[in-house]
């Protein structure tokens, strides 16, 4: 069967990787000259920056990302260490002791500054037990079939019934509901500005979920009961590149093709079914099955159309949350910052008011860096992105696709410029120093990926509402990536491409 894969990012490689190894006549095209989307990084007179702290969660053996690698045959090709990141706000600071305390270090850290809530505490880490125990049941009963899959799916339920009166419950109530102080709310769900979604708005069960103990220090165990597993966080050796030229090695070795430089600028399809992609310069690619990832809106309004469509579905469409995008600054500089910052992720939250902060980003109105921002040191853990003496770092930070006054265009080194004032409270000298300077705006991300609305996590995890479903309409019309239900971050996406592949290769009497 012939397949067509339109988009090189990781959710297009993933699938790729998949078809590829069953067989399938397999293109993807690219619209851009190089292949990875986001993840795919880029380098420049020695040096090499991801897109972001990419500090991923579930890489490790027999996790989320770990067995689908496995599968792949892709698990000795990418190498991880294990990482964890640190926080910062105006009066406290969490980072990982020098000397280890233990696998809850912090809920003891916590207790400390927070006297009056050490009972809330207490409660939070024994709803957190019960929930790493429901999302490891859960991992394993998707995996599982026949009996052992109904035993499994029975004891999820047995486990879920403690959660369900606050299965409604949005980020905001159950923080409430659990602590006192304004301040150790905003700790637990300050990372929701991340995802520029209101706490009012995020599921109160996810909080456990954006919070895992290892990703706050990496040498917690991941076990947490006989049944229950923590994910790791990890970075990849070599950056988010490796797992990039991974995936596109497979694929060419089982015979697959990536043309880059290809612009989709139709589906074409007959009889409600998917038959090939056309493209902006002329080509043409029959297809049995067609996927395709980037923007749900891009994709359904413009490359199938509404003719194809029912408009109860393309209304849906149009109103995905999206989140918002990103402001980021690449810097190659000549001296050694670890005196100012010791470890290589540090976000830097300057309010404790994450609802007004996002609130306010949703409104298009930027805070320019004080709220909060993020400084990225990937030469830390691996030296080889940036020549010998000189480091690699990336200060960024969430942003409006447009601003209320003036464009992107027309702002971007006077507010790049704005945000190293804030990172520069932080470490001393980064613009005297900078021997490389790359800013990149939501206007530029928009160019990049060729979005009305760039979002740079994808979908934003709004309670009630999915992003677009990977099975379409369209018969042989697949969707998958950070807008599609799976959700976002790069372990979700992965994941959700294997699930799309599930659902296919099931249809299709494949055994995956």
């Amino acid at each position: 069967m012939k397949a067509v894969i339109i988009g090189s990012g990781i959710a297009g490689l993933t699938a790729g990787a998949y078809l590829a190894k069953h067989g399938f006549e397999l293109t993807i095209l690219e619209q851009n000259p190089d292949i990875g989307g986001v993840t795919g990084g880029f380098r420049k007179d020695g040096f090499y920056w991801d897109m972001g702290q990419l500090v991923l969660e579930g890489f490790g053996p027999g996790e989320q990302v770990g067995t689908i690698l496995e599968e792949l045959g892709l698990m000795g090709a990418i190498r991880t260490v294990r990482a964890d990141r640190t926080y910062v706000f105006p009066d406290i600071t969490i980072r990982p002791p020098e000397v280890y305390a233990g696998p809850w270090w912090r809920k003891e850290f916590l207790k400390e500054r927070f006297p009056g809530d050490r009972k809330g505490l207490e409660r939070y880490y024994k709803m957190y037990m019960r929930f790493m125990n429901l999302v490891t049941i859960a991992r394993q009963a998707e995996r599982s079939s026949g009996v052992s899959g109904l035993l499994k799916k029975i004891k999820l339920y047995a486990t879920l019934l403690p959660f369900v009166t606050k299965i409604r419950w949005s980020a905001q109530r159950m923080a409430q509901s659990l602590f006192g102080d304004p301040k150790l709310r905003a700790i637990f769900i300050s990372i929701l500005a991340d995802f520029v979604v209101r706490p009012s708005q995020f599921p109160g069960l996810g909080i456990p979920a954006v919070n895992p103990e290892p990703a706050f220090d990496r040498r917690v165990p991941l076990e947490v009961s006989s049944t229950g597993k923590q994910p790791s966080y990890r970075f990849i050796e070599g950056g988010c590149r490796v797992l990039v030229d991974a995936l596109a090695s497979a694929i060419r070795r089982q015979g697959g093709s990536i043309l880059t430089g290809i612009e989709a600028s139709k589906i074409r399809i007959e009889n409600n079914r998917a038959r090939g992609v056309q493209c902006a310069d002329g080509g043409y690619y029959d297809a049995d099955l067609v996927l395709a990832s980037g923007g749900a809106r891009e994709v359904f309004a413009d490359l199938v159309g509404g003719d194809h469509l029912p408009e109860k579905f393309l209304s849906r469409m149009e109103r995905l949350p999206l989140m918002e995008s990103i402001l980021m600054v690449h810097l190659g500089i000549n001296f050694d910052p670890r005196p100012w910052q010791r470890d290589a992720v540090c976000y830097y939250y300057r309010t404790y008011d994450v609802e007004a902060a996002v609130d306010h980003l949703q409104k298009s109105l930027y805070h320019e860096g004080e709220d909060g921002f993020l400084i990225y040191i990937p030469t830390f853990f691996m030296p080889q992105c940036s020549p010998c003496g000189e480091y690699a770092v990336t200060v960024y930070t969430i942003a409006p696709n447009t601003l209320t006054h003036g464009t992107w265009r027309e702002r971007k080194v006077e507010l790049a410029n704005r945000l190293l004032d804030y990172a520069e409270g932080i470490i001393p000298g980064l613009r005297a120093g900078a021997t490389q300077k790359i800013i990149l705006t939501p206007e530029d991300f928009r160019k990049g990926t060729h979005l009305r609305h760039h979002a740079f996590g994808g979908c934003a995890p709004v309670m009630g509402t999915k992003g677009a479903p990977h099975r379409t309409p369209v018969k042989g019309l697949w969707f998958i990536g950070a807008q599609s239900e799976s959700g976002a971050g790069m372990n979700n996406v992965i994941e959700g491409s294997w699930r799309a592949m599930r659902m296919i290769f099931k249809e299709l009497g494949i055994n995956m």
